[in-house]
């Protein structure tokens, strides 16, 4: 299923039956090697593992998993997209946080607590960059989704995310560009602009964390046909080698 395909079965009402099987399917490809993909270390804690992107439109499985290393923003959690998302819940429990950011300037008792920076993708690196702009942030509502729930955000919004309730969580991430927007993270009020590179696992990593998912899915989502033999591997993929000191990845692909 493309992007056109999972909208419609998530905002028709029947992504429950259809939905997991699907991202089943598509992580067991990963997983045995039939769906070369390098899923991409997110700096808010998951891995990204991009499916689609045609013109405005995207498509991403996003996987919170203890086996990952994760790497650390060089901004901050809170963000804003420049694409409204809808996003299925797989497995696991998802916290949005929404905040409040308000332009201000830095001094006075009310003054700003952080600096904008845009965040610009170019291949492997992204640009963020410190804007003039200088915001007052206050945390807004919160609400958590659960298996097989759904949730949107506008473009625009500025929020965190977090998984409850246990480390690993899955969604489906599917991304629709808005044309005026921006991709903006919150910063530190003196921090300079700066470039960072992507991290990208590579294919024993990948298939280990695609591996795992297919059995938190199978766990939700128990009326899942049985794999074929050999389609889903019986063990993880050897141990890849230990990583190195990574950058951090952008705002293009959904979160």
């Amino acid at each position: 299923m493309r992007y056109t395909d999972l909208y419609g079965e998530i905002t028709g009402g029947t992504a429950a039956a259809t939905v997991p099987r699907w991202a089943w399917r598509v992580l067991g490809d990963i997983a045995e090697g039939r769906m070369p993909i390098n899923a991409v270390r997110h700096p808010l804690g998951f891995l990204c593992l991009p499916l689609e992107r045609t013109g405005d439109l995207g498509v991403c499985l996003h996987i919170w998993s203890p086996e990952v290393q994760s790497v650390e923003t060089t901004t901050s959690g809170v963000h804003c997209h420049s694409w409204e998302l809808v996003s299925f819940v797989l497995y696991g429990s998802v916290r949005n946080a929404r905040a409040h950011v308000a332009e201000t300037a830095p001094s006075g008792p009310d003054g700003a607590t952080h600096r904008l920076f845009e965040v610009v993708s170019k291949g492997e690196v992204d640009e963020l960059k410190a804007t003039g702009r200088t915001v007052r942030y206050l945390p807004g509502p919160t609400s958590t989704y659960g298996t097989g729930d759904t949730y949107t955000l506008p473009a625009g919004v500025f929020h965190s995310t977090y998984v409850e309730g246990g480390p690993d969580a899955a969604t489906v991430a599917l991304g629709r560009q808005d044309p005026g927007g921006g991709n903006l993270s919150l910063g530190p009020l003196d921090a300079p602009s700066h470039e960072t590179r992507r991290m990208r696992c590579g294919p024993d990593e990948t298939a280990r964390a695609a591996l795992r998912s297919v059995r938190r899915i199978e766990a939700a989502h128990p009326v899942l046909p049985e794999p074929a033999a050999g389609r889903i591997a019986a063990r993880p993929p050897a141990d890849p080698d230990p990583p190195g000191t990574r950058g951090r990845t952008g705002r293009a692909a959904p979160s």
